[in-house]
């Protein structure tokens, strides 16, 4: 149960920043409403997690993916410039929670 609420988590936090990005720097309402109830339900699912999960764990895949995803959105769908270093950089990400995760998720 703790790997379907922390890919909640993951889920809501990616939607939050996306719809931040569509906030205008909080100026347009629904994109600004967006951003604070994907936050709060990322943040609630999280610590949902924490009770099956250490938190080592759960916030390394949560913060990992989350910057992943996150970033390949920006590159795929919002025009920001793909490189070789940036695509290095989402999978040296990626990466690095396989590693954290191979101590095991207690």
């Amino acid at each position: 149960m703790g790997y379907v609420t922390l890919a909640g988590a993951i889920v809501s936090e990616i939607l939050a920043t996306t719809s931040m990005k569509y906030s205008d720097g909080f100026t347009r309402l629904w994109p600004s409403v967006g951003t604070t109830a994907g936050y709060l339900l990322a943040f609630a699912l999280l610590a949902q997690t924490l009770k099956t999960m250490s938190v080592g764990t759960a916030y390394a895949i949560w913060a990992g993916s989350g910057t992943a995803v996150i970033a390949a959105i920006g590159m795929v769908f919002l025009g920001e410039s793909t490189s070789l270093l940036r695509i290095l950089g989402v999978l040296l990400v990626i990466a690095g929670v396989v590693v954290l995760n191979l101590g095991g998720a207690h």
